[in-house]
């Protein structure tokens, strides 16, 4: 049998502490809410309008992409559909 890397890392063991009750599994979980968002990095003001600007033209872009494709399938419903039935 292979290990995969998370089998064989050699890091901190895992603890084997007693069960927490209720509340302390609601203090654990709020401890690491707190650790985590002290890691949050709050972008400068260049960074969150580049940012922006990306995201902006990537759903321009995504409009224009969902708009030919709508009118492609549009065309081609009317082809298949249109007057078919009449017998023109």
């Amino acid at each position: 049998m292979t290990e995969t890397a998370a089998s064989s890392s050699q890091g901190r063991p895992a603890k084997q502490a007693k069960k927490l009750g209720f509340f302390g599994r609601i203090a654990l979980f709020l401890r690491q809410v707190i650790g985590e968002l002290r890691k949050v990095v709050t972008p400068t003001r260049q960074e969150l309008l580049n940012m922006t600007f990306v995201v902006l033209a990537f759903v321009v872009v995504m409009m224009v992409v969902v708009f030919v494709l709508d009118f492609l399938f549009g065309l081609g419903v009317g082809w298949v559909f249109d007057g078919s039935s009449q017998g023109k």
